[in-house]
């Protein structure tokens, strides 16, 4: 398992946060639920298993996980600007994303 921090910049604010990457083929994306007691490290278990035959990135929600969690106005559209920025620019075109709770909305 190979864990990095990647920043993001939002309205001004850059929010570092952990992920995780191991195995190598097509990409997957997993994401934890949304919930003050989830990380990028609950997908781990799963992460190991398809880590086989799939190029896995696990990655924390901002304002949730480890990493410090900055004043900032968590709203669903920072959500899903968040997750636009996964897409486009750290995993564009994953072959799935997998994602646990209310994050599978």
């Amino acid at each position: 398992m190979d864990t990095r921090t990647l920043d993001w910049n939002w309205r001004g604010e850059t929010i570092r946060l952990g992920i995780d990457s191991s195995g190598t083929g097509p990409k997957v994306l997993l994401l934890p639920a949304l919930s003050s007691i989830s990380s990028r490290r609950e997908m781990h278990p799963l992460q190991e298993r398809l880590a086989r035959r799939y190029s896995t990135l696990a990655v924390d929600w901002p304002g949730f996980g480890d990493a410090a969690r900055p004043q900032v106005d968590w709203t669903p559209d920072a959500y899903a600007a968040f997750l636009a920025f996964l897409l486009t620019s750290v995993m564009p075109h994953p072959h799935a994303i997998i994602a646990a709770g209310h994050a599978a909305t």
